[in-house]
């Protein structure tokens, strides 16, 4: 079987390993082997630990090696907000009725199609079983990409779509928003009633699937992802992030404001709100609802909520970020990681050391800062790792 994995006898093993759960979930022997054949480990891929190797290899996901401003591109955001106000009108009946009947809005759903394939411009370029099954052979997150690549066969073998056709990301997600193996399962739908769940040449579908995705991970109906707004004076970053939280009623009685000058919506001041600054005190600041977090659970970085809500926001007829991005520079991971490590060694709070600067790693930078006396912005620097290595052992 799999003539391919003769050359790597080791993957040929992890191959036989895996023909016993593939059964279970009702994959035939033939399938297994149709799906397999020629396939070897795709070692270009991001988020790999080679052997001899303790952590990921090679490029990481654009989501986390890039700075805010370099990943938020303002050219490519107008490109696609003209692009998207095109779609919102060509496609006005099946947003309303996915907005009517789903209950999420047109223009975050519009914005997720933007992001994920650029209307359907971009194709994806990798056979999805080679993804998926590199990423659970030797991927930093095995037993997730086991997962998918089982249900990946599964799709194969229930004739959802044909090997030749199953084209996905490095991840192995697939379709014109990109669903996980899994998701599809638990999640598509069929929106244009033909007894198909098409998420590869039907636009209702997909974007219905989208939408229902949304909604089955909480989707609040009306209320806004986030708002761009402006601190009070003397406010600092060790306010942003989900355990700051409280009541926008309360952000507004701190003096928090809507950055466009309207009021914050009168309807939502009981709401739980927290505060995001992707770029620390150096950039934009934003006041952020349940369904940014929502949009997360779609995918786990803030850059990709922030890229798809504003772009959701600028296809309904909003403007760029009113506070420009400061000059900064994005840290290796492996530096971030230093920076934690560092820091947790100092006893601060860090949840993980993974090399990425989100809001839980900024908001203990910020507090290392003032502790230290430093000028206090919350971003992973290089002045910020020099001064770490000078008080705390690796």
């Amino acid at each position: 079987m799999c003539g391919s994995a003769q050359a790597n006898p080791a993957f040929k093993r992890w191959l036989e390993e895996l023909w016993p759960e593939a059964r279970a979930h009702g994959v035939s022997r033939s399938m297994f082997d149709t799906a397999f054949r020629d396939v070897t480990p795709d070692l270009s891929l991001p988020d790999l630990i080679l052997p001899g190797q303790t952590r990921p290899a090679g490029r990481d996901q654009p989501e986390f090696s890039k700075t805010p401003v370099q990943y938020l591109d303002p050219a490519q955001l107008a490109r696609l907000a003209a692009q998207g106000g095109q779609m919102l009108a060509q496609n006005a009946q099946t947003l309303a009725r996915i907005e009517r009947e789903i209950g999420v809005s047109r223009h975050i759903v519009l914005a997720i199609w933007g992001r994920e394939t650029a209307f359907g411009s971009h194709k994806s370029p990798h056979y999805a079983i080679r993804a998926l099954a590199t990423e659970a052979y030797l991927g930093r997150r095995k037993e997730m990409f086991r997962v998918e690549l089982l249900h990946a066969l599964k799709m194969l073998e229930d004739r959802v779509i044909t090997p030749a056709a199953m084209k996905s990301s490095w991840a192995g997600a697939m379709g014109l928003t990109q669903f996980m193996p899994s998701e599809f399962y638990s999640t598509a739908v069929d929106m244009d009633g033909d007894g198909r769940k098409d998420i590869w040449q039907s636009l209702p579908d997909a974007l219905g699937s989208a939408a229902m995705q949304l909604k089955q991970k909480g989707w609040v109906p009306g209320q806004p992802w986030a708002y761009e707004v402006k601190l009070p004076q003397g406010a600092n970053c060790l306010l942003e992030g989900i355990p700051q939280g409280r009541p926008v009623s309360d952000w507004v009685k701190m003096g928090v404001a809507r950055m466009d000058g309207k009021p914050i919506d009168a309807g939502r001041m009981q709401d739980q709100a927290f505060l995001i600054m992707p770029a620390g005190l150096r950039g934009p600041v934003f006041l952020a609802f349940e369904n940014y977090l929502v949009i997360k659970r779609y995918n786990m970085s803030d850059l990709y909520v922030l890229f798809v809500g504003h772009l959701a926001d600028r296809i309904a007829g909003g403007g760029d970020f009113r506070t420009p991005w400061a000059s900064i520079k994005q840290l290796s991971n492996r530096d971030i990681e230093e920076i934690q490590e560092r820091l947790k060694k100092l006893g601060h709070d860090v949840e993980k050391v993974d090399g990425r600067a989100g809001m839980n790693t900024r908001n203990q930078i910020g507090a290392y800062q003032r502790a230290s006396r430093m000028p206090m912005d919350c971003w992973p620097s290089e002045t910020v790792l020099n001064a770490l290595r000078k008080v705390a052992a690796p």
